[in-house]
């Protein structure tokens, strides 16, 4: 793939600033100020992330509200039911209120929807099954109900109070919940929370109303730091700038994650096979999948009961199911991208197709949004995958940076059942005998809309520099940034003029890595470029864009370089 490469602009009078205030090494100055962190308070709020530095959970639109018909609720010994999401956020929300509730003299119980049967968020299929089966006095909606006024308005006929708990857009006119706890109300830094995160300070809410009503008085001695684990992994799975509050609660989320006693997660990270300390990657990798395949397949009703099992067998018979459905769930989406990317080959044209759109009957619709991400991989353009049966069929769409997907469906709107979502990820469902027509409009308001330098994807990188400046200690250094993720993305660099130093040596099963040594004449680096097929390999001086990485192996420590990208020296 051809990239767009940028660095970002040197700033030496804020990096020397940056330095004697903090004693920073001119590179890690630069790399905060790339990432926006230009003031002394923004930076030691970003190198000391600290709890105490969360903000009053009361500043939340509505929670008050929220936290006065809870505690009626308790009173009168009513049956509170989260209504939950399918996902690693929605479940980790629903299981962290669910645990706290509980302890502190709620009745509760759950439903989470059947994405098949009952489709995405509060939905009225959802709602009248969870009121046929649970019978409940309030509903708690966690991690969605921000667009459904019709359903909620329908509950509000039949004297149910809702409460929503949730992060998503709220529409114009917003549902008339009892109370709509959702930071897009009031706007702020807090848009950036997941649900988990809102949930944890509904958590903290609850706590301070409980201890000053002393009831129950075991309440003063409720420690809400071991649910940061739960926040954590739900945090860096709904891929929401870890950056702000989510950055106080991820790092310390992660330091409870590794120490957690919850069985149900000790069985997950024994089968996903987790043996080294649990960071982002590994959440995102090795644990979000699994947790993610239940609700994709089926029904995320065996993620929520791991999230919440207290004992080692159970939490390992859960962790194995959950385990086997990703194993099919990867087995369909191999089978999905596989057919999906020969049709594509097979007619694509470069100059025409601005937005790939594909879609057939039989292609499972839970797995729709992660074939649509592998296809934007292949051919870097806005991509939606579609599947299902009969006269609806439902899709999932995902976006190029400075591409708004959810206003080019807006465009099509008469042509789809439904639509939402927002500029970077979208859903949708349309009749199948409209998807010509949608095709070939959704890409002549592409042709209109889309700038050239869209379809070319922009490698940022933070400096350029020589290969001395990446040692051992700098390294741990600028492992101060971490964690990375959305928001605060991982470090990228460029050395320029570089030359192999050994000849290049595949690796893989299917000879699908290369690994050779390069030097820029006084240091040289090992560099492994991963699944670059038979792409050309760099001769003679290029340039090497790269992550660098340490690499533990045997007790010895030393550095590698991931390859990004290379180019001939200028």
């Amino acid at each position: 793939m051809n990239y767009r490469w940028t660095i970002a602009p040197i700033q030496d009078l804020k990096v020397k600033r940056l330095g004697e205030e903090f004693g920073l090494s001119p590179l890690l100055a630069r790399c905060l100020l790339n990432r926006g962190h230009g003031n002394s308070e923004e930076v030691d709020h970003f190198l000391r992330p600290k709890l105490k530095n969360l903000s009053d959970p009361f500043t939340l639109p509505n929670i008050q509200k929220a936290v006065e018909r809870l505690l009626q609720a308790r009173e009168l010994g009513q049956k509170v039911v989260v209504f939950g999401d399918y996902d690693v956020d929605g479940v980790t929300s629903t299981a962290l209120i669910i645990e706290v509730l509980r302890e502190l003299g709620w009745r509760m119980d759950y439903y989470l929807p059947h994405r098949l049967e009952e489709g995405y968020g509060f939905s009225q299929d959802g709602v009248e099954n969870c009121l046929r089966k649970l019978k409940p006095d309030l509903i708690l909606a966690v991690d969605c109900g921000s667009t459904a006024v019709d359903t909620i308005g329908w509950l509000k006929e039949r004297n149910l109070d809702v409460i929503v708990l949730d992060h998503h857009q709220v529409t114009d006119p917003e549902p008339e919940a009892y109370a709509l706890v959702n930071p897009h109300l009031n706007g702020g830094h807090l848009c950036e929370l997941s649900s988990v995160g809102l949930a944890f300070k509904l958590a903290h809410a609850m706590i301070k109303a409980c201890r000053a009503l002393n009831q129950p008085p075991s309440v003063h001695d409720f420690d809400m730091r071991p649910l940061l684990d739960l926040v954590a992994l739900g945090t860096v799975a709904d891929l929401v700038p870890l950056t702000g509050e989510n950055r106080v609660l991820v790092t310390t989320g992660l330091k409870h994650l590794n120490q957690t006693h919850r069985a149900g997660l000790l069985a997950l990270m024994e089968i996903a096979q987790v043996r080294d300390q649990v960071g982002v990657f590994e959440i995102s990798f090795q644990l979000s999948p699994r947790i993610n395949a239940a609700g994709r397949l089926v029904n995320a009703d065996t993620a929520l009961r791991l999230m919440l099992s207290d004992n080692l067998e159970e939490g390992r018979m859960l962790a194995n199911e959950l385990d086997t459905r990703n194993k099919e769930r990867q087995a369909i989406e191999k089978g999905i991208a596989d057919q999906a990317t020969e049709t594509i080959r097979s007619q694509f044209d470069s100059s025409r197709d601005f937005i790939i759109v594909e879609g057939r009957h039989d292609w499972h619709v839970g797995v729709v949004g992660i074939v649509a991400s592998r296809i934007l991989r292949e051919f870097y353009r806005p991509t939606i995958i579609l599947g299902g049966e009969g006269t609806e069929w439902r899709g999932s769409g995902r976006s190029v940076e400075g591409f708004d997907l959810a206003e080019a469906l807006r465009s099509c709107d008469d042509l789809l059942v439904r639509h939402g979502g927002h500029a970077m990820a979208a859903g949708m469902s349309i009749d199948p005998g409209n998807l010509k027509e949608f095709r070939k409009r959704i890409n002549a308001y592409a042709a209109d809309k889309m700038r050239k330098e869209c379809l070319t994807p922009v490698l940022k990188l933070d400096a350029a520099i020589p290969l001395a400046e990446i040692s051992l200690e700098r390294m741990e250094e600028l492992g101060r940034l971490h964690p990375f993720g959305a928001g605060n993305t991982a470090l990228q660099f460029t050395s320029q003029r570089v030359s192999l130093q050994s000849r290049p040596h595949r690796m893989g099963r299917e000879q699908q890595h290369v690994k050779f040594w390069v030097t820029d004449g006084k240091s040289s680096f090992e560099v492994l470029w991963w699944n670059c097929g038979t792409a050309e390999l760099p001769s003679g001086k290029f340039d090497l864009a790269y992550a660098p990485q340490i690499n533990d192996f045997n007790g010895r420590r030393s550095i590698q370089l991931k390859l990004l990208d290379w180019r001939p020296a200028s």
